[in-house]
């Protein structure tokens, strides 16, 4: 797969901490963005399988299931490259000698995800400075940060 570019505007922010606390800055911002649906991923992942989508999307489909379960016994799962799953959840505060009571002071029971390094690393990528779009219902100015095109592909389906 060609790599393209992470496009990304530049805007500008007053910092309210830090070193430049009180300074207008100007920071990188990814843009041009596109969400692949399930369907469309496991679909590009039975393209280089011998399986067909709707067998991809069972299998990742009933790993998370499966996962989710284990964690919900208190087990710790490597989840491949992605990373690991393990419980966690948010306990209340209770002064010693008060007796804790399970029911009332653990809340929010949750998987979390301890993302891989090495994965969630993104190494050989490039950068495409566009401009950003105009805001609806203003008009473009000859500022930098709003001009009008953003200059990105328009074919906006690709990545679906």
């Amino acid at each position: 797969m060609a790599n393209k570019p992470l496009q990304f505007v530049l805007v500008e922010r007053k910092l309210n901490v830090g070193a430049n606390a009180g300074k207008v800055v100007q920071i990188a911002q990814p843009t041009g963005r596109h969400r692949v649906s399930f369907r469309n991923f496991c679909e590009r992942v039975a393209k280089s399988t011998t399986f067909n989508r709707q067998e991809v999307e069972a299998v990742l489909n009933y790993a998370t299931e499966i996962a989710r379960d284990i964690v919900a016994n208190g087990d710790i799962v490597e989840f491949g490259d992605l990373g690991t799953l393990k419980p966690s959840f948010k306990s209340k505060s209770v002064p010693k000698g008060e007796v804790f009571n399970v029911q009332k002071h653990i809340e929010k029971p949750v998987v979390r995800l301890s993302p891989s390094k090495k994965y969630f690393t993104l190494t050989d990528v490039s950068y495409e400075q566009i401009e950003p779009k105009a805001k609806k219902g203003t008009k473009p100015s000859d500022e930098p940060h709003n001009r009008g095109n953003s200059g990105e592909s328009s074919n906006e389906n690709a990545n679906e």
